[in-house]
């Protein structure tokens, strides 16, 4: 005997499909908020949606049925709460990852990367880079397919740091001073041919490594809730900087603004590779650190090791803190015209930046207030950025905007 179908049921189905067509539109901005942490729960994710609490129950399942997020019904309810406690949204640890990948002058590294900026797995760095960037581009995809491998997880995309301005829309390194790439090497094409050729699929991106660990700071780290985010940030060599308005980058008419190493603040001082002199590139970096003290560098461990190291284990040698003092005052010259020129509501260091913050953050947060205007009246936080390897962690963003942006499409 044929049952008859139950019209409850159909009907139930039918405003499912509903709520799930008129939520279709809101499934990117809701990934994007559990994936930043802004959604814990549904009823967050109902209010910061503005839509209804069943729309966005079914946007939830429908993250979930993806596989990129998990919904927890049965969370338990917090000492003293009333009523019952809404459902928790996380991201799904055994979800697809991305490739993430850096070059900077003393190495590379690769690493596989989750929703919510959580490091799956990373690949020893190398400590030697190739003058050809296709040979170290090889070889970094390489390390990243070999973490797929082991670890079996599905990849959805792949991106590329490096310690140069990446012109747009080609994708040039335009000035890779510390790694003897040639001027203008096409790093996007490069890296990604290097991942087609590992059977690695998803779209490949390249960026400068400054831009990318502001972007990571401001989703994931010390930057968040800030609108106009200022971050300044010494690697291996160098300085670089980062500006970013309203979550997203300012990256300039064609990717190269803020190269705010290239701001004198020492008008007798070093040098610079720009052919001008006195530059925070290469007043307040690695090198110039170890040399204001007198340190003769060694070939052992990286210079940014070499100069983090020193200024934690010999602050209170006087010609060690003389260096230091000397380096926080160039960096907070740069910063006070940087703040006057930008107006950001947050200033984040990284690198020997953060270092030099933490070794005596009054000094240097006197001479940006008593250097700026906007500092004089009110100061600007200066904050150290907070995550690991934040611009690995900024080259996973990249690879995960067009999932962020329409997760159904881009699955």
């Amino acid at each position: 005997m044929t049952g008859k179908a139950d019209p409850r049921k159909a009907g139930e189905g039918i405003t499912s499909r509903a709520r799930l067509d008129r939520g279709r539109g809101a499934l990117g901005p809701a990934l994007e908020l559990v994936h930043t942490g802004r959604a814990p729960t549904r009823a967050v994710l109902t209010a910061e949606l503005g839509v209804t609490r069943a729309t966005a129950g079914a946007v939830a399942a429908e993250l979930e049925a993806l596989g990129l997020i998990r919904v927890n019904a049965r969370p338990g309810a917090a000492a003293g709460s009333q009523g019952r406690p809404s459902h928790r949204l996380e991201v799904a640890e055994d979800g697809p990852v991305v490739l993430a990948a850096q070059v900077h002058a003393d190495g590379f590294r690769a690493a596989l990367v989750g929703l919510g900026g959580r490091i799956v797995a990373t690949a020893p760095g190398c400590e030697t880079v190739d003058a050809d960037p296709a040979k170290v581009l090889g070889s970094v995809v390489e390390a990243g397919a070999e973490l797929l491998r082991t670890t079996g997880r599905r990849c959805v995309g792949a991106g590329l740091a490096v310690p140069s301005a990446v012109a747009e829309p080609d994708g040039l390194a335009l000035n890779p001073l510390h790694l003897a790439w040639p001027v203008g090497a096409p790093v996007r094409q490069i890296f990604a041919r290097c991942v087609r050729a590992a059977g690695i699929t998803g779209p490949a991106f390249a960026a400068n490594d400054v831009n990318l660990a502001a972007l990571a700071e401001h989703r994931h780290g010390a930057g968040r809730g800030a609108r106009d985010l200022l971050c300044v940030a010494t690697g291996h060599r160098g300085v670089g900087g980062a500006l970013v308005l309203d979550g997203r980058l300012h990256t300039g008419s064609s990717g190269l603004a803020l190269e705010v190493g290239h701001l004198t603040v020492n008008p007798e001082g070093r040098p610079c590779h720009c052919g001008s002199r006195g530059c925070l590139d290469v007043e307040t970096d690695p090198l110039a650190l170890l040399v204001e003290a007198g340190r003769d560098p060694g070939p052992e461990v990286s210079l940014l090791q070499q100069a983090n190291e020193m200024l934690r284990d010999q602050y209170a040698d006087p010609s060690v803190r003389g260096a230091a003092e000397a380096l926080i005052d160039r960096l907070g010259l740069g910063l006070a015209g940087l703040v006057n020129i930008l107006n950001p509501d947050r200033i984040i260091l990284g690198g020997l930046h953060r270092t030099l913050l933490d070794a005596d953050p009054a000094r240097l947060r006197a001479v940006v207030a008593d250097r700026s205007l906007w500092g004089q009246s009110g100061g600007v936080p200066v904050l150290a950025c907070t995550l690991d390897h934040n611009s690995l962690v900024g080259a996973a963003e990249l690879a995960w905007q067009p999932v962020l942006d329409d997760p159904l499409a881009a699955l």
